[in-house]
């Protein structure tokens, strides 16, 4: 269970010490008030964010990739993701890198099973809204240009191929990888956001630059749009932090206050560098602004404070700035929506800055194996050892999905009169407006 800390926090918090085999009402509320606000910010919150950025031609395609996305992971989220992510391994070499089988279709859970003091379906159901984010926020680093039907097919392997056993090795408890190491990450630092934004920028490198990419004006097909989906993803992102703490609790209280202290810092942050360099502060910069901090404080919303929020947003703006403005530029892969500059970048950061920044305070919000010598040096290094093994993994599982998607559909990438058209009449038939 990936509220690790829970054990430590039973002596501050007003939790009966046998919480985790009595059904609290009030956690049971916010859980599945957190998962209808995670399961908010994928086919309404990214997938008007990403829409508006992409061309008129296109816009519908992305909707649909971000929707698909999310209706395909979710399946296999529970015919077998599930199983492998948070199920028991007889192998204990096994163990460290994936659960077995036993959960396969939900098998062995019953509707009365808890997880700690909830139903264990809703922490499925939680964990599942994670599952689909993550394979949809790399959908935009190929916006335009890739099939969909190659889409599909990745987004179906690569929730058990890259996802599942990543989630196991930071949070499938003892004897996962990560877990053990004392790897710390709240609520999908690495999981989700660096895991999606690399994602993205291999699947970009593999499926190719757009046509006329980068000296083709490509505007954003609606600001307002994305701008929406921006401020949709901020109000989920509260299920996605707060519900990490895995209950009504003081965690839960403090992740609220994290979250929304690092998102305003970051839009603040972004607004002013737009504004130094490019004499103009947009809609859209302050937009990506306020996701790159939501990105930046997700590891660490649940274990650090105000000040440490404010400087992580700061940050974590700043980082996710240089990804889309200087270094997209410097080394010319063409990251659509910037899935990667944003998400990955600023995931890294997080990652790293939890490490930095944990409190070890007597409220004790740092735990983990290094939690009693204080060893903070020590945890930045399981930090960095976390981004590493997740990195390379990333790597190399999408790039396996990629291939195996690629032949099953005869080829990633549209051809050039359908991308040259577009691929909202091209592949789906229909067009963002009739006027």
């Amino acid at each position: 269970m990936r509220f690790k800390y829970f054990s430590v926090l039973a002596t501050f918090l007003p939790i009966a010490a046998n919480a985790e085999e009595t059904l609290n009402s009030g956690d049971t509320a916010w859980m599945m008030i957190s998962t209808a606000l995670v399961l908010l910010m994928t086919p309404a919150g990214l997938a008007l964010f990403y829409s508006g950025m992409t061309r008129s031609k296109n816009t519908l395609n992305t909707f649909a990739m971000v929707m698909g996305a999310f209706v395909v992971a979710m399946i296999v989220w529970v015919a077998a993701g599930y199983s492998i992510a948070f199920g028991a391994n007889e192998s204990a070499l096994l163990q460290n890198v994936m659960g077995g089988f036993g959960n396969v279709m939900l098998d062995g859970i019953k509707w009365t099973d808890l997880s700690g003091t909830y139903p264990k379906y809703v922490f499925v159901i939680f964990q599942g809204t994670f599952a689909a984010i993550t394979v949809a926020i790399a959908s935009g680093s190929v916006i335009g240009r890739m099939k969909f039907s190659s889409w599909l097919v990745f987004v179906a392997l690569w929730g058990l191929i890259v996802y599942a056993p990543i989630a196991h090795m930071v949070w499938g408890g003892k004897g996962a990888l990560l877990f053990d190491a004392g790897a710390l990450d709240f609520a999908g630092g690495t999981v989700v956001h660096m895991n999606g934004g690399l994602a993205g920028l291999v699947l970009a490198l593999l499926v190719g630059k757009r046509a006329g990419y980068p000296k083709t004006p490509m505007k954003p097909y609606s600001i307002l749009l994305t701008s929406t989906g921006a401020a949709l993803l901020w109000f989920g992102w509260y299920g996605f932090n707060g519900g990490s703490a895995f209950g009504a609790n003081a965690i839960a209280g403090l992740a609220f206050l994290t979250t929304t202290v690092a998102a305003a810092a970051a839009g603040v942050v972004w607004m002013l560098l737009e504004w130094m360099t490019f004499k103009k502060p947009t809609l859209l910069g302050i937009a990506s602004g306020i996701v790159s901090g939501l990105v930046a404080i997700t590891p660490a919303a649940g274990f650090v404070n105000a000040g440490s929020a404010f400087l992580i947003g700061i940050i974590g703006a700043a980082v996710g700035f240089f990804g889309v403005v200087s270094l997209k530029k410097k080394l010319g892969y063409d990251d659509s929506l910037d899935a990667f500059g944003i998400h990955f970048l600023a995931g890294l950061w997080g990652a790293v800055a939890t490490g930095l920044l944990a409190l070890d305070d007597k409220g004790l919000l740092w735990d983990g194996p290094l939690k009693e010598s204080g060893d903070r040096i020590g945890q930045l290094f399981v930090q960095f050892e976390s981004v590493v093994i997740v990195g390379c993994f990333t790597l190399a599982g999408t790039v396996i999905v990629y291939l195996i998607a690629s032949a099953v559909t005869g080829g990633a990438r549209v051809d050039a009169q359908t991308e040259e058209i577009g691929l909202d009449e091209s592949i789906h038939g229909e067009r963002v407006t009739n006027a």
